[in-house]
């Protein structure tokens, strides 16, 4: 019984293993953090999963777990202080000229994203998923309503954000 909870738990993960990247992606700065809130995320599951019913589609309650780790981690972290070895910073220097303009957007659409608080990141995390209003609201356990409300003023934010 454990061998196949366990086999259907990496055949699911395997699956779904992008969703938990993203959001790794939107929570932490650098590969190490990256992979140290994979390994998180991935126990968090693992725990829960015993606990699936199935009344929602795994993916949608893989959202909910991913990113209910990655809050609490992120405010756990927020509270403590950061520190960085001179050795570990690195100064990039261009070697080409190309056209990054998409990079660019991309980057300063993330970098606004972090500016919201967790509950926003997680709304527009799952809006650019096209995850539709009722797959957000039951992931983030509000109405779907809510959601579209919610949803109306975090554009409003990020487009204050980036016009300013």
């Amino acid at each position: 019984m454990i061998k196949q909870q366990e086999h259907q738990f990496v055949e699911l993960l395997e699956t779904h293993q992008n969703i938990v990247h993203k959001i790794c992606r939107l929570y932490t700065h650098d590969e190490s953090s990256h992979k140290d809130l994979f390994q998180e995320i991935t126990v968090q599951l693992w725990k829960a999963f015993p606990k699936f019913r199935g009344d929602a589609k795994f993916s949608t309650w893989m959202y909910r777990v991913a990113l209910n780790t990655a809050i609490t981690l992120y405010r756990k972290r927020k509270r403590s202080i950061t520190t960085s070895d001179i050795d570990q910073i690195n100064f990039k220097i261009a070697s080409e000229v190309y056209d990054d303009t998409v990079e660019e957007n991309l980057k300063l659409m993330y970098s606004a994203i972090k500016e919201l608080n967790d509950i926003d990141k997680a709304l527009v995390f799952l809006y650019l998923e096209d995850k539709n209003y009722k797959e957000i609201s039951e992931t983030l356990g509000i109405t779907e309503v809510n959601a579209r409300v919610k949803m109306n003023r975090v554009k409003t934010k990020l487009k204050r954000i980036l016009n300013p």
